[in-house]
C-alpha cells in the first residue's frame, strides 16, 4: 500500500507540472516563443568582420550581433538565453522555414524573391554592392570593368551573376562556401576580384590595407532585414518596434561606429522601416 501511495504522489506531482508548463510551437507569433520559452535562436554569420565574426576566444562580435542581442531583449529573452546558430548565404531560407531558428539577423538583403519563403522586419542598415581588389590592380574600377577577369561571391549569394548579368558578359564567375574562402583566393591571386556588399568588403580590407582595398562603387542598393517566419506579423511588428528604440536610443549609431566605424566605411543614417 505504501509503494502504491508513493507512486500516486509522484504521478500527481509530475502531473501537476506538467499542467503547470506552457508549450511552445514553432507556429506561435514570435514574440509567445520568446516570452513562453525565454529562448530564442537566431541565425546569424560568423565570418563577417564588424558585422557578425567569432573571436578567438568563442565569442560573436559585430553590429548584427547587437541588433540580434537588442531585439532578443525586447522581446524578453536575455543574452544568455540565445542560441546562436550559424547560417550561410545558401541555408538562411532553409534554416527559417524548417523551424532551426526562430530569426535571422545576417546581412540579410530584402528582396522580393526571398519573401515569397520568409518574413522581414526592418530595413535596420542599407548598404550597396561593391568590389574588393587587390591593391596592385588599378584597372578594375567598377563592375563594368570585369570582362574577362575572375569574380568570386559565394554559393547562394546572388551578387556575382547580377555583375554578369547587368555589366560584364564575358566575366568568369567563381563559387566559395564562404567570403574568408573568396578573400584567401584573391590574396592568392586566384581570383582578380571579390564582390557582395560595399559593408562586408570594408571588413575583409581593414584585415588586410596593405594589400586590399574596396573600389567604392556602389552598383546596388541592399536593405539589410531581419529574417523570421513568413506570415508572423506581430513578430514582424515586434521586431520593427524593437529597430526603432534601438534607433532612437543611440545604441544603433553607437555599435556601428564602435563595429563599422574602424573598418572606415562611411557610416550611414538609419534607414526608414517600412511595412514588408
Amino acid at each position: 500500500m505504501r509503494l502504491r501511495a508513493v507512486l500516486a504522489a509522484v504521478f500527481l506531482l509530475v502531473s501537476c507540472v506538467s499542467c503547470g508548463a506552457s508549450e511552445v510551437s514553432k507556429d506561435d507569433p514570435l514574440p509567445t516563443r520568446a516570452r513562453e520559452g525565454d529562448h530564442l535562436t537566431i541565425g546569424i554569420r560568423f565570418d563577417a568582420p564588424g558585422l557578425s565574426q567569432r573571436t578567438v576566444d568563442g565569442r560573436l562580435a559585430g553590429f548584427d550581433v547587437d541588433v540580434a542581442t537588442f531585439v532578443a531583449r525586447e522581446l524578453g529573452v536575455e543574452p544568455d538565453r540565445i542560441t546562436w546558430h550559424e547560417t550561410t548565404p545558401a541555408r538562411r531560407e532553409t534554416d527559417l522555414t524548417s523551424g532551426a531558428v526562430d530569426l535571422v539577423v545576417a546581412t540579410y538583403s530584402i528582396t522580393g524573391k526571398r519573401k515569397q519563403q520568409v518574413g522581414f522586419a526592418g530595413p535596420y542598415f542599407v548598404t550597396g554592392q561593391d568590389l574588393l581588389v587587390r591593391l596592385t590592380s588599378p584597372d578594375i574600377t567598377g563592375p563594368e570593368s570585369l570582362n574577362g577577369k575572375r569574380l568570386c561571391s559565394v554559393t547562394g549569394s546572388t551578387p556575382a551573376q547580377m555583375v554578369k548579368d547587368k555589366f560584364a558578359q564575358l566575366v568568369k564567375l567563381v563559387e566559395y562556401p564562404r567570403y574568408p574562402d573568396c578573400v584567401t583566393a584573391l590574396l592568392a591571386n586566384q581570383v582578380d576580384a571579390v564582390t557582395t556588399d560595399a559593408v562586408i568588403l570594408a571588413g575583409y580590407a581593414a584585415q588586410n590595407p596593405e594589400l586590399l582595398k574596396v573600389v567604392g562603387r556602389p552598383f546596388s542598393t541592399e536593405r539589410y532585414g531581419i529574417g523570421l517566419r513568413k506570415g508572423d506579423t506581430e513578430g514582424q511588428h515586434a521586431v520593427d518596434d524593437a529597430i526603432r528604440k534601438m534607433v532612437s536610443t543611440g545604441a544603433w549609431r553607437k555599435s556601428l561606429e564602435t563595429n563599422i566605424g574602424p573598418s572606415n566605411y562611411p557610416l550611414p543614417n538609419p534607414p526608414e522601416i517600412t511595412e514588408q
